[in-house]
């Protein structure tokens, strides 16, 4: 299976969020008991270059995202960026508890087609175990997540087009649901930011924001 969507890294990644309409690029640092905003940057697109999140022109796209760094004049180069739109599946699996990783990974794989309507060699795959099933205690709930290996690949090639290794690909949705009312609350912005702009601008930052907190996994 090809890994990603829930693997967690110990090191800064900028969230970087490539939508229809444009880029987004933010970096949090830890700070308190919250989070802060060191600094943020957006590049809207000119034209249709990415189509219901699908990327149809890498160059210009990688171009939008660098604009975006000089903007936001960072020194991180590790990102995080999120797949979204139709090809993106997610399933809850139950599955027998006490199983091992692999032996997960084996019935999964051999299950598969049953969840996901593409050919299996050209998709990405992972899973997450979440915990014991309510229907019965003998068994374990496991997110299934997949999508297009096209997709990652598009978005791998802009980020490393812009100067970015692409550290983690998560998935939009997770992303936004990481953004808990509690979580929206301990981010603050940092010296240098504008208080009236960030509040302005926070509530489109969100998945920019989602994908920066897996700096904190």
């Amino acid at each position: 299976m090809v890994r990603g969507f829930f693997r967690r890294k110990a090191e800064t990644v900028l969230g970087v969020d490539i939508s229809d309409v444009g880029v987004k690029v933010l970096e949090l640092v830890r700070g308190g008991d919250g989070y802060t905003v060191r600094t943020y940057a957006a590049q809207s697109f000119t034209g249709r270059v990415v189509v219901d999140r699908n990327i149809v022109d890498l160059e210009v796209v990688a171009q939008a995202v660098s604009k975006a760094l000089s903007g936001a004049q960072t020194s991180i180069r590790n990102a995080a960026v999120a797949v979204a739109g139709p090809s993106v599946i997610t399933r809850i699996v139950e599955m027998e508890a006490g199983l091992k990783a692999g032996e997960m990974e084996q019935r999964l794989r051999n299950e598969a087609d049953q969840y996901i309507p593409y050919p299996l060699d050209e998709v990405a795959i992972d899973f997450q175990v979440q915990g014991p099933s309510r229907r019965d205690p003998g068994y374990v709930d496991v997110m299934l997540a997949a999508c297009l290996k096209e997709q990652v690949e598009a978005r791998e090639a802009v980020l490393a087009l812009a100067g970015l290794a692409t550290r983690i690909v998560d998935i939009e949705a997770f992303a936004l649901a990481r953004m808990t009312d509690e979580v929206v609350g301990c981010i603050t912005p940092g010296r240098g930011i504008n208080s009236a702009q960030w509040a302005a601008d926070a509530q489109g930052l969100r998945v920019a924001c989602g994908l920066a907190l897996r700096s904190f996994d």
